[in-house]
């Protein structure tokens, strides 16, 4: 039985290219992470490569891309909205997590909406 849960935003596309929102449930298990501290609420792990500090400033616009990489996308400060191709919108603040797979087909407009720069961490995945 796990200890607790947390959430993320997927954006992916599907067969046909078109771009979605999903929001995925992650299980927290109660594990020794750090010994002898007492234990944490952690997730399965997930393989990354490498990560990049990547900012906006007010009013940057991303036109309509793909996702250059499959990435995890942790948003540190400012607001970022996000459109897929199906029509949602979605604002993301401080403390939210997006993992981008739609690295083909149309992918999703973005910009910053926040009157302060906007600055994520940027998670590449294989």
């Amino acid at each position: 039985m796990p200890d607790d849960t947390t959430r993320y935003t997927r954006v992916y596309a599907d067969k046909d290219g078109e771009s979605h929102f999903e929001d995925v449930e992650v299980i927290l298990n109660s594990t020794d992470y750090a010994p002898p501290a007492l234990p944490l609420n952690v997730s399965a792990a997930v393989d990354a490569r490498r990560f990049v500090f990547v900012g906006g400033a007010s009013g940057w616009v991303g036109d309509w891309h793909p996702s250059p990489k499959r990435q995890f996308v942790f948003i540190l400060s400012g607001v970022f909205e996000v459109r897929v191709s199906d029509g949602e919108v979605r604002c993301f603040r401080p403390g939210g997590v997006v993992l981008l797979e739609d690295t083909v087909g149309r992918g999703h407009f973005s910009r910053v909406t926040s009157e302060e720069p906007a600055l994520t961490a940027m998670v590449h995945l294989d």
